[in-house]
C-alpha cells in the first residue's frame, strides 16, 4: 500500500514527465467493434446516467451540488429499466453509472446486470465512502462491469480531503483501489485538475501508475455547481498541461482520457506534426480517423472527437436530458420523449453537433472539427455555448492572416 507520508512534493514542471514505463494497450473497445461507423447525428458514442444525486461526500467542486439523501423524483426501477433499453437501441453506446454516489441507489446492481446481459459495456464512478464495501465490488465483477472509475484528486490527504470536503477520503480512497486490483477489476483513476492540485500533477502521475490504473481520465475543472471559475486553470497553464500529458502519454503505464479538455486533441495533432507523424492543413473529423483519432481520444475507441451533445448525452437523476452534466441546459426529459427523439431532434443538440456555427475564435479555427473547445466551460463562463472556448491559447490562422 501507498505511504502518502513520505511522499515530497516536486511541483509540478510541465513537459517533464517523470512516469515511466511502456505503454500497453488495454481490453475493450465499442460493443459493435465499429466505432467509425457512427453518426454523432444520429446516436451517441457514450451516455451517462446519473442513478442518483445523493452523495455523502461534500466535493467542493462537485457538479451536481449533491445531497445527502437520494431524491424522492428518480427515476424509479421501471422507469430506469425502459430507459437501458431505449440506450441500447441508439447503436449501443458506452454508459456509465454516475451519481452523486451511484452506489447510494438501492437497485443499481439490478440495472447493470440487466444492461450487461443486453450486450452493453458499462462502468461506474462510485465515490470512496464506507457504501463500497468488498461484498459490493465482487457483485460488480460478478455483473460484468467493464470499469470501475474510482476519484482521486491529489497524491496526499491534505490535498485529496480537502478537494473532497471530507477527512480520510484519501486513505479510504486508496483502500478501495488496492482491494479493486485483488479482484483484477480494471481500475480508471478520475482526477479533476484545478487550482489546488495544478502544481502537484507530477506525484499525481506517479500515484497513478503505483496504484495500477489502466486509464487516467482527467478533468479540466468546469466553474458549474459548486465550481468555482477562480480555481480554474489559466489559459497558459491549460496549455502547459497539455504538453505534459502528451510526453506523459508516450511512457506511462496507463492510457490517458481527457474531459472538458477538447483542446488537448488540438496539441496532440501539433505536437504530432511537429514530430512529423501526422499532415498539415485543414483537419476534419474524418482526416483524424486514421492518423491521430485513437490518440486523441485517450480510450481509443472514440473515433472522432466527442463534444457536449455532439457524441455524449447526459441523463439526470430525474430523467432530464442534458448535453452534458456540465453544460446545465435541459433539452427534453425521458419521461416524456423518447431519448432517440430528444437527441436527435433538438435544436440546442444540432447546433452543439454544427462547429461551423461556433463563434469568435472557435468557429474559423482549422481544429473546430476535432476540437471545438469545451462548449459546456464556454457557456459557464460565457453564458452562450457557441461562443470560443475561453481558456485557450491558440490563435487560428484564419486570424493570422
Amino acid at each position: 500500500m501507498h505511504r502518502s507520508g513520505q511522499r515530497q512534493s516536486r511541483g509540478f514542471s510541465p513537459g517533464s514527465a517523470h512516469t515511466s514505463g511502456k505503454r500497453h494497450p488495454h481490453g475493450g473497445g465499442h460493443p459493435h467493434g465499429n466505432a467509425g461507423a457512427i453518426d454523432y447525428n444520429e446516436n451517441p458514442f457514450i451516455v451517462i446516467w446519473e442513478v442518483t444525486r445523493a452523495c455523502e461526500l461534500k466535493c467542493v467542486h462537485c457538479r451536481a451540488d449533491a445531497q445527502t439523501k437520494p431524491d424522492p423524483r428518480e427515476l424509479t426501477h421501471e422507469e430506469g429499466m425502459e430507459l437501458l433499453d431505449q440506450i441500447y437501441e441508439m447503436n449501443n453506446p458506452m454508459l456509465v453509472f454516475t451519481g452523486g454516489d451511484c452506489m447510494m441507489r438501492a437497485d443499481l446492481y439490478d440495472l447493470a446486470e440487466y444492461a450487461v446481459k443486453k450486450g452493453m459495456r458499462v462502468s461506474m464512478t462510485p465515490s470512496a465512502t464506507p457504501n463500497v464495501t468488498k461484498e459490493k465490488m465482487e457483485r460488480a465483477k460478478e455483473v460484468g462491469l467493464s470499469r470501475w472509475g474510482i476519484s482521486l484528486d491529489g497524491p496526499t490527504p491534505e490535498i485529496h480531503d480537502h478537494f473532497r470536503g471530507t477527512p480520510g477520503s484519501f486513505a479510504l480512497t486508496v483502500e478501495k483501489i488496492n482491494y479493486l486490483n485483488e479482484l483484477k477489476m480494471p481500475l480508471q483513476i478520475n482526477t479533476v485538475i484545478s487550482r489546488y492540485n495544478y502544481h502537484s500533477l507530477e506525484q499525481m502521475a506517479e500515484l497513478v501508475g503505483e496504484l495500477k490504473a489502466v486509464m487516467w481520465y482527467i478533468f479540466l475543472l468546469v466553474p458549474v455547481g459548486r465550481g468555482q471559475a477562480d480555481d480554474c486553470l489559466t489559459s497558459a497553464e491549460h496549455e502547459k498541461v497539455f504538453r505534459w500529458l502528451y510526453e506523459l502519454g508516450k511512457t506511462a503505464p496507463y492510457d490517458i482520457k481527457t474531459t472538458a479538455a477538447q483542446h488537448y486533441r488540438r496539441v496532440v495533432i501539433q505536437q504530432k506534426t511537429r514530430e512529423n507523424l501526422v499532415h498539415k492543413g485543414e483537419i476534419r473529423y474524418e482526416d483524424s480517423i486514421s492518423d491521430t483519432a485513437y490518440l486523441i481520444d485517450g480510450l481509443k475507441r472514440a473515433p472522432k472527437g466527442v463534444n457536449d451533445g455532439n457524441g455524449f448525452i447526459f441523463i439526470s437523476h430525474i430523467g432530464d436530458v442534458l448535453p452534458s452534466g456540465l453544460l446545465p441546459i435541459k433539452v427534453g426529459n425521458v419521461r416524456e420523449k423518447p431519448l432517440k427523439e430528444i437527441y436527435r431532434e433538438s435544436p440546442v443538440l444540432k447546433q452543439l453537433r454544427n462547429p461551423d456555427l461556433y463563434k469568435g475564435k472557435c468557429g474559423v479555427c482549422e481544429f473546430r472539427f476535432v476540437c471545438g473547445g469545451s462548449r459546456s466551460r464556454t457557456y459557464a463562463m460565457t453564458g452562450d455555448y457557441l461562443e470560443s472556448e475561453p481558456f485557450c491559447v491558440y490563435i487560428p490562422e484564419a486570424m493570422r492572416h
